[in-house]
């Protein structure tokens, strides 16, 4: 009987520390699939969330990318006067907004005041949102590459813990692997860090190889136009690390952006994805990317 019971008190305990991924947030099943280095389907990365719907890097955008699906919505820091944490890319709001001046210069009271522009200039409702408006909208639901933060993590930290979302952060740059490790270490087991390649050159090649010893989940890379280098780093990271490729503009992918892609989408995502082995994807066209990866079970 007491072997029985001892027996009963084994699974109980197995199954409250085993949580099928059915039973994952969204966001953690697709942080396991970021974290699992054969991950075979391809995860989506929307660039400032769905700016050619919605004035970039504001609410309406993120949430319209979420509900397109979106694996990871990658968004901008900014910190104002009074080290209030907004999402934004410039250093100035001139460009979004209706207002102008420089972000460090102003309060968050001040920016409040001004309403968000979208992409033909025309003023809307929205207003820039807070780092912390944002984490509550995303809290569960996606992943979020926050860009420009590591100029702020101490300011960060507090908010993403405040929100419980540090789980859901991926940081990106070009610090070289010891200097990542002194900086964030005790943060790393929670937030995601990404390093940041450019493969144009052999000293490239041995930049990523630093990196690899450290087992990041992920790379991004960056070339102009010759792949060699990017093939070579491709098969040093199979089995250890995903790759994560920018197809904004034709200088971070080697041509094969997303307008480019949008003509001939075999020839440049499938190029991404077969021959160079990119199991991530930033777009700035996520809704096309995501039907061309549906139709070839990528998702």
């Amino acid at each position: 009987m007491k072997h029985s019971y001892f027996l009963l008190l084994l699974v109980l305990a197995f199954a409250a520390c085993s949580t099928p991924q059915s039973q994952l947030s969204r966001s953690e099943q697709i942080r396991a699939d970021l974290l699992n280095p054969d991950c075979k389907r391809v995860l989506v990365a929307s660039h400032r969330a769905d700016w050619r719907n919605w004035p970039e890097n504001s609410i309406p955008a993120i949430e319209s990318a979420i509900n397109m699906g979106v694996d990871i919505v990658e968004l901008d820091l900014q910190c104002t006067a009074d080290s209030q944490l907004i999402i934004m890319h410039d250093s100035k709001i001139d460009r979004t907004t209706t207002g102008k001046g420089r972000i460090s210069e102003m309060t968050l009271d001040s920016i409040r005041t001004f309403r968000l522009k979208n992409g033909v200039s025309i003023r809307t409702r929205h207003q820039i949102p807070t780092l912390r408006e944002v984490l509550l909208l995303c809290k569960d639901r996606v992943l979020i590459n926050l860009d420009k933060a590591d100029r702020y993590f101490d300011l960060v930290v507090p908010v993403l813990q405040e929100t419980g979302t540090t789980r859901q952060i991926i940081m990106k740059g070009r610090k070289p692997a010891d200097e990542v490790r002194a900086l964030y270490g005790q943060y790393l087991d929670e937030v995601i860090y990404m390093p940041i390649v450019d493969m144009n050159d052999s000293a490239s090649v041995c930049a990523f190889e630093a990196h690899l010893q450290s087992r990041p989940c992920a790379f991004e890379l960056c070339w102009r136009d010759d792949d060699r280098y990017v093939r070579q780093a491709s098969a040093k990271a199979q089995g250890k690390s995903l790759l994560w490729v920018n197809c904004l503009w034709d200088t971070l992918c080697g041509g094969h952006e997303d307008d480019e892609a949008m003509k001939d989408p075999d020839a440049h995502y499938g190029y991404l994805i077969d021959s160079l082995g990119f199991r991530i994807i930033q777009t700035d066209r996520p809704e096309y990317l995501m039907d061309y990866l549906q139709k070839k079970n990528l998702r």
